[in-house]
């Protein structure tokens, strides 16, 4: 099972969107709430190459994006192969 990290923040409707597709997954992640932290935030930032929106994701220490990267992988049929490995 692969590894996932999920930058998040209290009261994004995407962080709970892609919070929702991979509970329906099954798989389990690590959130990282920069709600109050903005170091955590920081943390993502540089993680996520400078983009600075939540969520971001990623797996296996790959940057997969945010929300709508997300699903994208998923509508694409990309996303399982991801998560199994």
């Amino acid at each position: 099972m692969a590894s996932i990290d999920i930058y998040t923040r209290q009261f994004c409707g995407y962080c709970t969107a892609a919070k929702k597709l991979l509970d329906a997954k099954g798989v389990p992640y690590t959130e990282h709430d920069a709600t109050h932290a903005p170091e955590i935030r920081q943390q993502m930032i540089q993680r996520a190459n400078g983009r600075s929106t939540f969520p971001q994701i990623f797996i296996d220490g790959a940057h997969v994006g945010g929300c709508d990267d997300l699903h994208a992988l998923e509508r694409a049929g990309k996303l399982d192969p991801l998560l199994a490995a």
